[in-house]
């Protein structure tokens, strides 16, 4: 592969927020082999990281991933430390992004793994993530120097409202949903590009991870097998979060297990109303048009 055989992304554009700062990617020192994790948040970015973990260190138990895999634009630490620590680092690195692709500096010898899931799917994951944090979660993104824009506050009491909310305006109070999707749908071919989707880790797990395994190029070693599949387990990583949150969860005052909640799709059916739910798929076919709107809600093949 050469960087003249396709027309690679180029960087355009930066985001700041209370979370996000992107210009830590322009003095980023890239490794032919580091592969980069990119999903909008609560889409299965802390399973697929385990994952990749996995597949690198087979059946190491007690990995941990929240120190392994940095989310890189995440502007705390701020990037005079973060990247002397992840420059040190020894191992194949894996690190974790939840920008688009225009947003990022992107390497054509690495690899990235885009995953997908229904936005609906993701606010209510996104809801139990925002409604649990703690005191110190606000204070870490909003009183740290370096914040761009308003602060993130509270959320409201009504998941409806809130899901309403972030549909209305695109993301709020988070960041923008549909250019994170489309951005990295129209790059789905490229030859470094793997897209997943949550629905499909959930129903055939060892068939998404072989197919990982492979675009990875990290054979699998049979006698591993059944160790890396319970490993890679919700059932395992809820009882074990504290490996895989940041700061083994200290941003929410009931612990790790919340950040890795139910890992459930659908809860959003019995609770939102059939007009709303039109509206959001009306809107998909809009900002993603057919194709990329119809995998998001189902998964599949990104053809």
């Amino acid at each position: 592969m050469t960087e003249t055989t396709f027309n690679w992304p180029k960087k355009s554009r930066d985001i700041h927020n209370h979370h996000i700062d992107s210009t830590i990617w322009d003095d980023f020192v890239f490794r032919d082999d580091d592969i980069v994790i990119s999903t909008y948040a609560k889409s299965g970015t802390t399973w697929l990281q385990q994952i990749v973990a996995q597949l690198l260190f087979p059946a190491q138990e007690g990995l941990e991933v929240a120190e392994m895999s940095p989310w890189l634009d995440l502007r705390i630490p701020p990037k005079e430390v973060k990247l002397p620590e992840v420059e040190a680092q020894t191992h194949r690195r894996f690190l974790k992004t939840h920008l688009p692709v225009d947003a990022l500096v992107f390497s054509p010898p690495a690899k990235y793994i885009y995953i997908g899931r229904d936005g609906r799917d993701v606010v209510w994951s996104m809801y139990n993530h925002h409604a649990n944090a703690n005191d110190f979660w606000y204070s870490a993104l909003n009183d740290t120097p370096g914040r761009v824009g308003p602060p993130i506050e509270k959320p409201v009491a009504d998941i409806s409202r809130y899901f309403q909310d972030w549909l209305m305006k695109d993301g709020f109070p988070w960041w923008p949903f549909w250019e994170n999707v489309r951005t990295w749908w129209e790059v789905r071919h490229l030859p470094n590009v793997l897209f997943l989707h949550f629905a499909d880790l959930k129903s055939d797990l060892a068939h998404e991870m072989r197919r990982v395994a492979e675009f990875l190029e990290t054979p699998i070693n049979d006698s591993h097998w059944p160790k890396m599949l319970e490993y890679c387990s919700f059932d395992y990583m809820r009882e074990n979060a504290s490996k895989s949150v940041p700061l083994g969860g200290a941003f929410w005052d009931a612990g790790a297990q919340v950040f890795i909640h139910k890992g459930q799709n659908g809860r959003w059916r019995e609770t939102l109303p059939t007009e709303v739910c039109r509206n959001y798929d009306d809107r998909a076919q809009i900002e993603l048009g057919s194709e990329c709107a119809r995998w998001l809600a189902e998964g599949g093949t990104a053809r």
